[in-house]
């Protein structure tokens, strides 16, 4: 099952790195800072700790704006499922 929520961006895990547009990040903060975000990330959420793996446009413009929290969309995995989107 698959559910939105607020996470704290503190608690979220980037394993695999992703060179951002900065275009982009910047539209994004401006749009976030005007009508808030949209469009929720998706995190993988193993054994109580989450890891994100798309949405990383968006994640670092709610990290650049000094956001706390981000809305994701949190699917619950057993490590072999996280093990599987590292390989």
């Amino acid at each position: 099952m698959v559910k939105v929520e607020a996470i704290p961006i503190n608690k979220i895990r980037r394993p695999l790195f992703r060179q951002n547009d900065p275009v982009k990040v910047a539209a994004l903060m401006t749009s976030i800072r005007a009508i808030g975000q949209q469009e929720p990330i998706d995190v993988l959420e193993v054994d109580g700790e989450y890891y994100g793996f798309s949405g990383c446009h968006r994640y670092e413009a709610c990290s650049r704006l000094g956001q706390d929290t981000i809305l994701c969309r949190v699917r619950r995995a057993p490590r072999s499922v996280l093990q599987r989107h590292l390989a």
